[in-house]
């Protein structure tokens, strides 16, 4: 039994369910580009996949528009994939687990993927109905969006016709926006030289049961990202307490809010319970400014029993953390 099976518009969360069995993280497209490839050419319509894997499905305007100008429907087929933490799903293999719970479409332990699936399915809908009226269309799917559009930026204006473009990218419903918005990236490197660690104990601090989200709709939203707050923690731990680092880690993609972070710090054995309180009474403050937005936060300090045998010396240390405090909204 399909999950999503007794929904209306029923085409589209036909095709949904459809394409949430294909794997199709941005880079891991030409399975997903192949399938709508195929699905047009058995709709008889002609249809293109360029050196990008980017699709393009013409079909001609119903009765009575077949001379109005031709509208490009255009969404990206590639997905953020984030997991939650110790769950096991292969993105570059595994369907998505959907399920539905009161009004919302949810999957599993993993992201949904309805940026951008949505509009791979009514695109699809659109194409393989028989009777919604419409002008000539030109549906573009575009690869590689969540990443750097590099798709987008490759396509051969050679392949379309169309002057008017339908964007189904917005996430508000009910909204028809007429706008473009950019982004910027930055990269940051610090050479990290280490010593050898005498006569320290470990401390793990994790940081868990945020929300996340995209950085783009979603950032309004004033969530929590686990890499400032561990660059916080860190920072004002250093101020009180020597440390040094052992590991760090947080985030995985780049336009997803990150949810989940950890670092390893090695301290002197006499300072264990200090370290500790400072970081439970991080977590009540923190905690406490995201309460409303995300109350699932956790800061949790343990014993890290791993042998370690090196750690970043001290200068490296306060430069990584100065970099983890004073970085705007790391991903």
């Amino acid at each position: 039994m399909k999950v999503l099976q007794n929904l209306e518009p029923k085409a589209v969360f036909e095709y949904f369910e459809e394409i949430s069995n294909i794997p199709r993280g941005s880079g891991n497209e030409k399975e997903i580009s192949d399938y709508l490839l195929n699905f047009g050419k058995r709709l008889g319509l002609e249809s293109i996949q360029d050196e990008a894997l980017n699709i393009i499905i013409k079909k001609p305007g119903t009765k009575g528009y077949e001379n109005a100008p031709t509208v490009i429907i255009q969404g990206h087929m590639d997905m953020v994939c984030e997991k939650n933490n110790g769950i096991e799903h292969d993105f570059e293999k595994d369907p998505l687990k959907l399920r539905i719970v009161d009004d919302y479409i949810y999957a599993t332990d993993t992201t949904l993927g309805a940026d951008n699936g949505i509009a791979v399915a009514y695109a699809m809908a659109i194409l393989a109905s028989d009777d919604i009226p419409h002008p000539p269309i030109e549906v573009l799917i575009t690869t590689d969006e969540e990443t750097g559009m590099s798709g987008a930026m490759a396509i051969n204006k050679e392949h379309i016709d169309g002057k008017i473009l339908i964007n189904l990218d917005n996430e508000e419903e009910g909204y028809l926006l007429v706008s473009c918005a950019g982004g910027i990236r930055s990269n940051a490197t610090i050479d990290v030289n280490y010593q050898a660690i005498n006569d320290k104990k470990l401390i793990k601090i994790n940081i868990s049961g945020l929300k996340g989200g995209h950085s783009g709709m979603d950032i309004i939203k004033e969530r929590g990202n686990s890499n400032k707050i561990l660059g916080r923690i860190l920072k004002g731990l250093l101020r009180e307490v020597k440390f040094n680092l052992v590991s760090l880690n947080g985030g995985s993609k780049n336009n997803a809010i990150p949810r989940e972070a950890e670092a390893v710090i090695a301290i002197n054995v006499n300072d264990e319970n200090i370290v500790v309180d400072i970081i439970n009474n991080w977590n009540t403050i923190i905690s406490n400014e995201l309460r409303a937005q995300d109350p699932g936060l956790k800061i949790e300090a343990s014993i890290y029993s791993n042998n370690e045998g090196k750690e970043f010396t001290d200068e490296c240390t306060s430069k990584v953390v100065n970099l983890l405090y004073l970085y705007s909204n790391l991903e």
